[in-house]
């Protein structure tokens, strides 16, 4: 009877804009949450019988759609661990189940999520406003070469760095070809001074003084005032092919010999090394410091080049004084890189973005946070700008997707639509009556 027919057609009605209405509160009351994806809502007809002749009432049903690859607003925040994704991608994060003697227990499952809230815990985890602990390729603490096969929470530890004794000095100079007046000689040498560190972190001077013997020919003299033995030794440095004998270029360094004290090289190699060894003991037993002056024939490094004066382009050696926790960033290649009070940093993991072939079809899960389906496809985690992965925005949150101003007309629509179903109900009801007081 299609009175029956119209009156389930209503009620159905109600059912699936009662739903509607669900869906727009839950999108609205998450309208200000780090991350949230709304849920909109898509109505299907479910037919009876629809013939030329023939259409009996059918039903609706609320479906809901979820809008999980929809960006939302990037607003800057002051918190440089949190960190937004522009463009496709999720965050992988850990759900925790627990503790075991001190240390977190994780839910097998993995959780993909756009809340990049990130702060950290008390434990020094990386976690973003709904307690989910931020995953990462860890970095290999000697290396620091980032392990891309397996992906675990990012804990930092706010240890102090341990001193490295200088091994290596790089020095890139010209030595005049011409010095002026009373430089460059024997009694008035040119010097410059490198600080070194030894094994326990302590700085120490060591001076390199440049004496030139002939055109092309100079002795350096190396002294460590602080050393066990300051006087370190000398060594010849000839630059050119007629006074090396070597077949370099004019100004390029050919040879170094004449060495003495605790100074070595292996000597000329056509386009080898120009390298130095120097062994000093600041207390801590010998240290061996190569002095990198370039290669052999090469326009980097030490060169005798026209001038009169001795133009010290840069020193760079690689020992490191010890250092005490100063912070931790997120940078914008995914890089979690730990600061030192003493200018020194060191990655210890990087943040991947996962992607997904259809992240709408994504199982929503509590915390702003998904977990795949066999819609969604399978999940590949990419370095960030790689494969379609989008790109990380540093100090900075995603907010939600929401626009208050759509839900409200929908809200308005829902609302008006309810109230129909309502008017066809109450006069499905009154028909009905109608129909049985006939019998009276």
């Amino acid at each position: 009877m299609s009175l029956f027919g119209a009156l389930n057609s209503a009620i159905s009605g109600l059912t699936s804009q009662s739903a509607a209405f669900g869906d727009i509160s839950d999108n609205v009351a998450n309208s200000q949450t780090v991350g949230f994806k709304r849920v909109d809502t898509s109505f299907v007809d479910y037919l009876t019988t629809s013939t030329a002749t023939q259409n009996d009432p059918g039903a609706v049903v609320a479906v809901p759609n979820y809008v999980n690859d929809e960006q939302g607003t990037i607003t800057q925040t002051d918190n440089p661990l949190n960190v937004a994704i522009a463009g496709q991608g999720f965050f992988a994060v850990s759900q925790q189940t627990g503790q075991v003697n001190g240390a977190p227990t994780f839910n097998p499952q993995q959780f993909y999520s756009r809340a990049g809230d990130f702060t950290l815990n008390s434990q020094g985890y990386m976690v973003n406003s709904a307690g989910e602990f931020l995953n990462g390729w860890q970095a290999d603490p000697v290396t620091g070469i980032i392990n891309q096969n397996s992906l675990s929470p990012i804990q930092v530890t706010q240890t102090a760095l341990n001193p490295v004794a200088s091994q290596n000095v790089d020095l890139s100079a010209n030595l005049p070809a011409t010095p002026a007046a009373g430089t460059g000689t024997l009694a008035s040498p040119i010097s410059s001074d490198i600080t070194v560190y030894d094994a326990l972190g302590t700085a120490h001077t060591v001076t390199l003084a440049w004496s030139q013997n002939a055109a092309n020919d100079w002795t350096v003299t190396v002294t460590a005032p602080d050393a066990a033995t300051p006087a370190i030794g000398t060594a010849d440095v000839q630059f050119g092919p007629v006074t090396s004998g070597n077949a370099v270029p004019a100004g390029t360094i050919g040879q170094i010999g004449s060495l003495t004290g605790t100074i070595t090289s292996a000597g000329y190699t056509a386009g080898g090394q120009a390298t130095m060894a120097m062994t000093m003991d600041f207390g801590s037993g010998p240290q061996i410091i190569n002095l990198n002056l370039g290669t052999y024939g090469g326009s980097t490094g030490l060169t005798q080049y026209a001038g009169t004066t001795y133009n010290l382009e840069g020193i760079n050696q690689d020992g490191v004084p010890p250092g005490s926790y100063a912070g931790v960033t997120t940078q914008a290649n995914g890089d979690v890189v730990i600061n030192y009070n003493n200018g020194q940093t060191k990655t210890i993991a990087q943040v991947p973005l996962v992607t997904f072939n259809a992240p709408d079809a994504l199982q929503r899960q509590n915390g702003q946070s998904f977990t795949s389906t066999v819609n969604s496809g399978d999940p590949l985690a990419e370095s960030v700008n790689t494969n379609g992965a989008g790109s990380l925005v540093t100090s900075s949150v995603e907010s939600s997707n929401v626009d208050i101003a759509t839900e409200f007309s929908q809200l308005i629509v829902a609302q008006q639509a309810y109230s129909a179903n309502t008017k066809v109900v109450t006069t499905a009801n009154d028909m009905l009556e109608a129909t049985i007081n006939m019998k009276q």
